[in-house]
């Protein structure tokens, strides 16, 4: 009988210990989530490029390890943006098809700059619909902005200059960024012509 106590009193002592270690672990996880989920609004930018300033031209990474050129003066005229993200950012999925659509509409490209393990990345790229829209890696690019939270959006302008960058989760943050790049010269005929078959 003693034996029996004694052998229920250890197990009963080491399932409360390991139900305390998963709680401990699910709390830990909890707060996480709850950091990389909570609503994001104006962030301030408090190191690296800043709007009005130019990117220099540097030699980013596809997943593949081939070239990638950015910043610098655009060879065919458009403007650019570029979107931090990582595998494990949950709000970048959630805001990457609003952002792939937008740069569509507003005839821009977009760049996705991958943030963390290479290996990662590669397996987020298998289970989401890219499409024709590069990611790349390069931690020039991430010193030279400085980069504090996901996703951010950085706008280019056909010279290479920021019209603007912030973190972004919404469509009227993203179409807020995406304004301060100037309307490219096709975009502009078309509406002119739109406006003309109007009248």
């Amino acid at each position: 009988m003693m034996l029996f106590l004694t052998i229920s009193t250890v197990l009963l002592t080491c399932l409360t210990l390991g139900l305390a270690v998963i709680v401990f672990a699910l709390a830990r996880q909890i707060g996480v989530l709850h950091e990389r989920t909570a609503p994001i609004g104006q962030q301030p930018v408090l190191a690296g490029l800043q709007v009005d300033q130019a990117l220099p031209r540097i030699t980013a990474r596809l997943l593949d390890d081939s070239p990638f050129p950015l910043g610098g003066m655009h060879t065919t005229g458009r403007s650019s943006m570029l979107m931090f993200i990582s595998a494990d950012c949950p709000v970048c999925k959630k805001t990457l098809p609003v952002v792939q659509a937008l740069a569509v509409a507003h005839d821009i490209d977009l760049i996705l700059i991958g943030e963390g393990d290479v290996p990662a990345l590669r397996a987020m790229t298998a289970r989401t619909h890219l499409g024709h829209t590069p990611l790349v890696t390069s931690q020039e690019l991430l010193l030279l902005l400085q980069i504090g939270r996901l996703p951010t959006l950085v706008a280019l302008d056909n010279r290479g200059v920021i019209t603007a960058r912030d973190v972004a989760s919404t469509r009227a943050q993203v179409e807020a960024i995406l304004g301060t790049l100037p309307v490219p010269v096709s975009s502009s005929f078309e509406t002119k012509e739109l406006l003309h078959d109007a009248v």
